[in-house]
């Protein structure tokens, strides 16, 4: 039999919210059931903080949440309590490697997005997500001191799919590089991954991984797949990463998330 579920760590985007970055009442209800269950709750997004926040508020979750894919881990007050960054020269080469007329690049850092243009057709889906205005730049230097994410963004998903890995095998162990959506490519440090992020939550709580069940929908969800005791797919998600997961539940349109938790709530009051 499997290790019983004390922790349930889910992504945000294209898992507990819907498509317009909504949250549902469905999915807000599942996660109170799971804390009155005596499951713990948490959240780990390639957003920052500021689009985390009021998340983890709505769903009244104590505790730590992990932004910048793990990267940078914040209690739910707004306190944050670690958080790795790219080295300036690797943010420097990560812009030089984004150099292209089909691909636009943004910058995180110090709680400020800093962008090239407003009328990116991206934009407006970003400000809902980060729960920010982006900061018109035309150039970022000056600004790579303490940089937490780096995006490539472009509806060019082919060319993503090539820098992914032209961008990941040049900066090697420097940085971790990957799709957080198939128009955004994300690189922030070697550490920001959701797998040691999945991990430093885990740890904070005091639960450890082979109690803890993942919910994502991405590929950048599959390095907490392969930590974590139970990993759940949304339904809406890319086949490779439905097939790396332990189970998958319906997409975010339907509540998966909601129904994810409620089975696992269902499956712990059985043994």
């Amino acid at each position: 039999m499997s290790s019983p579920i004390r922790l349930i760590v889910s992504d945000i985007d294209g898992t507990l919210v819907r498509q317009d970055k909504s949250l549902s009442e469905g999915v807000i209800s599942a996660v109170g059931r799971a804390r009155a269950a005596g499951i713990a709750v948490s959240l780990i997004s390639a957003r920052p903080p500021s689009g985390m926040l009021w998340i983890a508020r709505r769903l009244e979750l104590p505790g730590v949440i992990g932004a910048f894919n793990g990267g940078t881990i914040v209690e739910t007050d707004g306190a944050v309590i670690s958080a790795d960054q790219l080295d300036p020269e690797c943010a420097a080469r990560t812009l030089a490697l984004l150099e292209h007329p089909a691909v636009t690049p943004w910058l995180f850092t110090g709680g400020l997005w800093y962008a090239r243009a407003a009328d990116d057709v991206y934009v407006p889906r970003e400000r809902r997500a980060a729960n920010i205005e982006p900061i018109i730049r035309d150039n970022f230097a000056g600004l790579l001191a303490h940089t937490d994410k780096i995006v490539g963004v472009s509806n060019d998903q082919a060319l993503l799919a090539r820098l992914d890995g032209d961008i990941a095998a040049a900066l090697g162990r420097s940085a971790t590089v990957g799709r957080s959506q198939p128009y955004y490519l994300d690189i922030t440090a070697a550490q920001a991954n959701k797998g040691d992020g999945v991990a430093a939550l885990a740890a904070a709580i005091g639960v450890p991984l082979a109690n803890v069940a993942v919910l994502g929908d991405e590929r950048n969800d599959l390095p907490m797949f392969a930590r974590a005791g139970l990993s759940i797919a949304m339904g809406q998600g890319p086949d490779a990463v439905r097939s790396a997961a332990d189970q998958v539940t319906v997409s975010n349109e339907e509540d998966g998330a909601a129904q994810a938790i409620d089975n696992i709530i269902q499956t712990e009051a059985a043994r």
